[in-house]
C-alpha cells in the first residue's frame, strides 16, 4: 500500500497562504530539505526560483532563500515566471533544482510550491515522500553549513527575454503570424509581461486582457476559468482567436473565432492530428487523463492512435509520455504537454502549435478545433471535508449502481481534489436526462455520508 502523504498532493504543495502547509516555516523547513538532498560533491550548488504575481509570493519565496541557503545552495530568482520557464531555466542553467511558486488557477489567497529536478521534470511521488520524510523525522540544523560557506542569492536579469526566445523557437522556422489577430487574456498572472510579446514578435495583430496584476487580481474573473471577457472581446475585435492561460501559464483554453470555447481535448486532437498527418510522433500513443472525454478516445482509434490514461496531473501524463515514447499528451482542463519542447504543460507553446495548424491548412479556428464529437459530460464538485468518504459502503454501492445504468455506454469517475476539500463527481454517456440522475444519486449519498 502505497504511503500517504502528509504535505504534497496533486501538484506541488498548496493551500491557503500563511495557514496550514503554506507558511513561511514550512516553505524554510522545504527549502533546507530539498538543498540537503541535492548537495552532491563540491561544486556550488544552484537552485532557480520562480514565481507568479500573488502577494504571497514575496514571503515563500524570501522562506526558500534562507532555507536553500542555510545549507550551502545558491539561488538565482526568477521573478514573475510561467512554470514551464522555470522548468527550461533550470535545464538551461544546469541548476541542481527548479522551484515555481503558484497555485496554478487558484485565488490569490492560495499559493503553492511545484519542485523540478535537474531534467526539468517534476518530482515524483517517491521523491516527494522522501522529501517529507527528512523534514518530519530529521533535525534540519544539522545541515546547517559554516557560516562561510552560506549561499548566496541574485536575480537573473534577462529570464523573461530566455523563455521568449524559447517559445518562439518552437513555431517552424520561415513561418510567421502576420495576418492573424489573437486576443489574449494572462490572467494577471506570470505572463503578463511576454504573452503578447511572443505572439507580436512573430506576426500578429495582438489585444491583451489582464495584464495588470496587483497580488490580488490573479485568476479574478479571468484567465482560463472565466473566459466571459475573453469571448466578449474576440466576437468584439472579430478576432481569430482567443487565447486564455491561468496563473502559471502552464494551462490553456481557446477561445474560436465564433466565440465558442475550446478545451484541452479538441486541442489535443487537433495537434495530435497535425503531427500524425506530418510524421511527427513519436509513437502511436497519445496520454490523456481519466477527465478526457469519451469521445477523443473513439476518434483517436478511429486513426490508428492508442489513448492512454492517467490520474489527474500533468506530472503523471508526463510520467505516462516517457513510458510510452510518446510526445504529445495533455489534460482536458488544457495543460498540453508537448516534449518535443517542454518537460511540463506550456500554455503558450501549445498555442503557437495550434496556430500552425490553423496556418497550414489555411482554415478557420471554429474548422480546426471541432475534431471530434464529445459525448455529453457532466461534472459536478461537492463540498466535503471527509477524506474517507469514498470508502463509505453506500457511496460505493451508489457508485456501482450508477455505473451500472449506463449499460456500457458511458463512465462514472468520482474522486477526491488533490488541493481542495472537494469531490468531483464525472458522469460521461450518451444519455443526458440519466447523466443528471446519476450525478444526483451519488451526491446525495456523498452529503448524506
Amino acid at each position: 500500500m502505497a504511503l500517504q502523504k502528509k504535505y504534497f498532493g496533486t501538484d506541488g504543495i498548496r493551500g491557503m497562504a500563511n495557514s496550514g502547509n503554506m507558511t513561511a516555516k514550512l516553505a524554510l523547513k522545504l527549502g533546507m530539505a530539498v538543498g540537503s538532498l541535492y548537495i552532491r560533491g563540491s561544486h556550488r550548488h544552484r537552485v532557480v526560483i520562480g514565481k507568479d504575481t500573488r502577494l504571497s509570493g514575496y514571503m515563500l519565496e524570501s522562506a526558500l532563500v534562507a532555507g536553500f541557503t542555510a545549507v550551502g545552495m545558491d539561488v538565482i530568482l526568477l521573478g514573475p515566471l510561467p512554470t514551464p520557464a522555470v522548468s527550461m531555466i533550470t535545464r538551461s542553467l544546469r541548476a541542481d533544482l527548479g522551484v515555481m511558486i503558484s497555485a496554478s488557477h487558484n485565488p490569490y489567497y492560495d499559493n503553492g510550491i511545484k519542485l523540478f529536478g535537474p531534467d526539468g521534470f517534476k518530482f515524483s511521488d517517491e521523491q516527494e515522500l522522501e522529501i517529507e520524510q527528512r523534514m518530519d523525522n530529521i533535525g534540519l540544523d544539522n545541515f546547517s553549513v559554516p557560516s562561510n560557506l552560506i549561499g548566496r542569492a541574485k536575480r537573473l536579469d534577462d529570464a523573461d527575454g530566455r523563455y521568449i526566445e524559447f517559445v518562439k523557437n518552437s513555431f517552424p522556422r520561415g513561418k510567421t503570424l502576420d495576418g492573424l489577430k489573437i486576443v489574449v487574456d494572462a490572467a494577471n498572472g506570470a505572463a503578463y509581461k511576454l504573452a503578447k510579446k511572443i505572439f507580436w514578435e512573430l506576426g500578429a495583430e495582438v489585444i491583451e486582457l489582464s495584464v495588470k496584476p496587483d497580488g490580488f487580481n490573479i485568476n479574478e474573473n479571468c484567465g482560463s476559468n472565466h473566459p466571459e471577457s475573453l469571448i466578449q472581446e474576440v466576437l468584439k475585435q472579430k478576432a481569430d482567436i482567443g487565447f486564455a492561460l491561468d496563473g502559471d501559464a502552464d494551462r490553456l483554453v481557446v477561445v474560436d473565432n465564433l466565440g465558442g470555447v475550446v478545451d484541452g481535448d479538441q486541442i489535443l486532437a487537433a495537434i495530435a492530428t497535425d503531427y500524425l498527418s506530418n510524421q511527427k510522433l513519436t509513437s502511436n500513443n497519445i496520454v490523456a487523463t481519466i477527465m478526457s472525454n469519451l469521445g477523443m478516445e473513439h476518434y483517436l482509434n478511429s486513426i490508428d492512435l492508442n489513448l492512454i490514461r492517467t490520474n489527474v496531473g500533468d506530472r503523471y501524463v508526463s510520467e505516462a509520455m516517457r513510458k510510452h515514447g510518446a510526445n504529445i499528451g495533455g489534460e482536458q482542463s488544457g495543460h498540453i504537454i508537448l516534449s518535443d519542447y517542454s518537460t511540463t504543460g506550456d500554455g503558450l507553446i501549445a498555442a503557437l502549435q495550434l496556430l500552425n495548424v490553423i496556418i497550414s491548412q489555411n482554415k478557420s479556428t471554429a474548422e480546426i478545433c471541432k475534431v471530434f464529437e464529445p459525448f455529453p459530460q457532466i461534472l459536478r464538485n461537492i463540498e466535503c471535508n471527509n477524506r474517507g468518504v469514498l470508502s463509505e459502503k453506500k457511496v460505493i454501492e451508489a457508485i456501482e449502481v450508477a455505473q451500472n445504468k449506463l449499460n456500457g455506454n458511458g463512465r462514472i469517475l468520482v474522486r477526491s481534489s488533490g488541493t481542495q476539500s472537494i469531490i468531483r463527481i464525472m458522469a460521461e454517456g450518451d444519455n443526458l436526462d440519466l447523466l443528471n440522475v446519476i450525478i444526483d444519486d451519488i451526491a446525495e449519498e456523498i452529503i448524506n455520508a
